[in-house]
């Protein structure tokens, strides 16, 4: 655990969040089916195999930006981003990319697949607060390598090439600001493979822009997605003394609740542990019991029998799966409460994500939280692919809400790496903001 993952929190009361338009770099070329081709999830989401697939789908696709060569350290190794540089100059100097003239705000919808609520926010230049500050607040621990990896990477392209993403407090006067503008044409449009429609309009309309940047003004947020880039970003800033924009990031600003995003749980897989072996350590703190799976122990069955059982309010605790079999646990015992730190805040304590991390993983299973021993799957059957993959198990987590989310930041707390997946996720690639204005 971080040393600031825990205590009271040092920050202070000030400004709000403070966002702002700039000059943006994208595509010249719009068409929709272009830019479904052309983008690309967030850099953290891709695998090898998918980097492979969309770099393969067209030769400008932003990948090879965010992820510049497959075979090259994921890291932000010198080589990967100074090939990112000239990537990115070369699509400029070829028109492939061009620079707007005038500095705007975006508003940004997203609109799922199957009809449900649409995600709405703005995406602009947000002034990286000083540290003391609750304007934004991260609720996630962070690898030093890997903020690392995405400062090179910065500071090699001078560009941010993705947003990051942050959930704002309720302001009521943002909703009739966006519904105005949507009386305009999109300025882009694309449905991504999910099915998950991206509209966004450019907007430089002075009084517009001014009610917007008021509106958030009043508003403090929570990081919900690139805790990573965040923090690349404040490195990059103290490196440069904020010279050339780098006292801001690209964020898409939505609001928390209503309008804005749902949390989904993260799971992960430990490699080389049996089922066995894990339930029998489990069993030292924990109450198991084993979860019928019907018909077989297929993995098509154990997703089914271990999704009804995750989305069941009434039930508690987090599940086991080597793929065959489902194992509940329950009731921490004292020994498990006792791993997490005494000094955590209330709102932290007793978060499945927190119980599993310090009581399971690191008390009873003597693992390490490293990239090798403890294996991120950002959805249910990555998972049990991971755990079947590996000789493993998979740990199956429920997602915190939204609130405990906020509560866990504003107690000046940080979760556990990859604790909450935020979604629907902006598309990597639409907008870029390039440092220097």
């Amino acid at each position: 655990m971080h040393p600031s993952s825990a205590g009271s929190p040092s920050h202070r009361p000030g400004p709000g969040l403070q966002i702002r338009p700039f000059r943006a770099l994208t595509y010249r070329q719009r068409d929709p089916a272009y830019l479904a081709r052309v983008s690309s999830p967030a850099y953290d989401l891709v695998t090898p195999t998918g980097r492979d697939r969309l770099a393969d789908a067209d030769p400008h696709n932003v990948v090879r930006l965010i992820l510049p060569r497959v075979d090259a350290p994921r890291d932000g190794s010198a080589s990967s981003t100074r090939l990112a540089a000239a990537t990115l100059h070369q699509w400029q100097a070829e028109g492939v990319l061009e620079r707007d003239d005038a500095p705007a705000l975006w508003l940004y919808d997203l609109a799922p697949a199957d009809g449900g609520a649409q995600t709405s926010g703005w995406l602009g230049a947000v002034t990286l607060p000083p540290p003391d500050s609750t304007a934004v607040l991260p609720h996630e621990d962070t690898f030093p390598d890997a903020v690392e990896g995405r400062r090179g990477l910065l500071a090699a392209t001078g560009t941010d090439l993705e947003p990051i993403v942050l959930a704002h407090d309720p302001e009521p006067a943002l909703a009739e600001i966006a519904a105005a503008v949507r009386i305009s044409p999109a300025t882009l449009e694309l449905a991504d493979a999910d099915g998950v429609r991206h509209r966004l309009w450019r907007v430089t309309d002075p009084e517009v822009v001014t009610a917007v940047r008021e509106a958030l003004g009043r508003t403090e947020a929570v990081i919900a997605d690139g805790h990573h880039r965040f923090a690349a970003a404040r490195a990059h800033a103290r490196a440069e003394h904020g010279a050339g924009g780098s006292d801001a990031v690209l964020a898409l600003v939505t609001p928390m609740g209503a309008g804005g995003l749902r949390v989904d749980p993260i799971h992960r897989v430990v490699p080389g542990l049996t089922l066995e072996s894990a339930v029998t350590a489990a069993a030292a703190g924990f109450v198991t019991a084993e979860v019928p799976v019907e018909d077989d122990s297929s993995p098509d069955a154990v997703a089914v029998a271990a999704r009804r059982w995750l989305a069941d309010p009434a039930e508690r605790g987090f599940l086991l799966t080597d793929g065959r079999r489902l194992v509940r646990l329950t009731a921490p015992s004292q020994e498990v409460r006792d791993a997490v730190p005494a000094e955590a805040p209330p709102a932290w304590r007793d978060l499945d994500v927190v119980l599993a991390h310090h009581g399971l993983i690191g008390r009873l299973w003597q693992r390490p939280d490293t990239v090798d021993s403890i294996v991120i799957a950002h959805g249910l059957e990555e998972a049990l692919r991971g755990a079947a993959d590996s000789d493993g198990v998979a740990l199956l987590l429920r997602a915190p809400s939204p609130t405990d989310v906020a509560a866990v930041a504003r107690a000046g707390a940080r979760m556990p790496r990859k604790s909450t997946l935020f979604v629907p996720k902006p598309r990597t690639g639409l907008v870029f903001r390039p440092l220097a204005d």
